[in-house]
């Protein structure tokens, strides 16, 4: 089809010139003449003969041998050596502590199996006792109570720089997420009982030498917690009603490093604690259509209510 098309063309080319030198007298260059020729299209491209059946198994390395370099990819996620990313070995509280006395017997039970998990416990407070040699069972969980009511103070006003520098960098998301338009309202009235450290563990990350210090704290107190909406509506606790909290807090400081700090890293929940208040959410409930001349208080309009509904089993 290519050829018959080229020779038309050519023909058309030759007359013209010669129109051309007729007409004027003088001889002229040739006016290119465009003809839109039709092709034809194909969407598939037969494969060679004898490839029939044959596909290549790994392109890659075809593309490789051909002289193409690819990239090379690399599945990377960041890591932060400060800090570990949980808790290693985690205390599990005795059910119904705060509750009984050391003197029943089931007490006795919890008194017997603290003395059983405190060997363990020992070592690694030998071990802590290597890199901090200020470290005191007894003076410590003072320190942690401090630092624990100073991170909640600085919560409160939301001073980014000093609350870093008293919980970890694990702790801190947990600490911080939804609380973008809240007031939050926090008060330690006092201790119940004396802190004391319960747990104590020296795990070690990515190397045998890189060391970490987790000693777990049992807090007893009463709290005031309040928590206000961006419209200031209260959504949960109450500034005049104090509450006893038992919390386990674990303190974590980076041991290797010698510039290192205790700090809040996280709490553990035990499974027997009770369940949180929920949450009252504001709910924007739609008012009557105002034309421009009235006003909302003029109209004495009273909030609708929901209708009892009987669900049937």
């Amino acid at each position: 089809m290519a050829a018959p098309s080229t020779r038309t063309l050519a023909a058309l080319q030759r007359a013209t010139w010669k129109v051309s030198q007729t007409s004027a007298g003088v001889p002229r260059h040739p006016v290119p003449l465009l003809v839109p020729v039709r092709t034809k299209k194909r969407f598939y491209v037969p494969p060679p003969v004898g490839m029939k059946g044959k596909r290549d198994v790994n392109p890659e390395a075809k593309a490789r041998a051909a002289g193409v370099v690819f990239r090379q990819e690399y599945m990377e996620r960041p890591i932060n050596i400060s800090c570990t990313a949980g808790i290693f070995d985690p205390y599990v509280p005795p059910e119904g502590d705060a509750r009984l006395s050391s003197l029943s017997k089931e007490g006795l039970k919890q008194r017997t199996e603290q003395l059983r998990q405190s060997a363990s416990s020992q070592l690694a407070i030998r071990k802590i006792k290597e890199f901090d040699s200020e470290f005191s069972s007894k003076d410590f969980a003072e320190r942690a109570q401090e630092i624990f009511t100073e991170a909640h103070n600085v919560l409160c006003t939301f001073n980014r720089e000093k609350l870093h520098s008293l919980v970890t960098e694990r702790c801190y998301p947990e600490m911080t997420r939804g609380n973008r338009y809240k007031t939050l309202r926090w008060r330690l009235v006092e201790s119940l009982e004396p802190p004391r450290v319960v747990h104590a563990r020296c795990p070690d990350m990515v190397s045998k030498g890189n060391l970490y210090g987790q000693v777990t704290v049992r807090m007893h107190s009463r709290q005031i917690l309040a928590i206000y909406d961006r419209f200031g509506r209260l959504m949960l606790g109450d500034e005049a009603q104090p509450k006893d909290v038992l919390e386990y807090l674990v303190m974590e400081r980076h041991l290797v490093n010698p510039y290192g700090r205790w700090r809040l890293h996280g709490k553990i929940v035990p499974s027997w604690a009770p369940a949180k208040a929920p949450v009252i959410k504001t709910v924007m409930i739609p008012g009557p259509d105002l034309k421009p001349e009235e006003e909302f208080d003029a109209l004495n309009y009273k909030v609708p209510k929901a209708e009892a509904v009987q669900w049937s089993k």
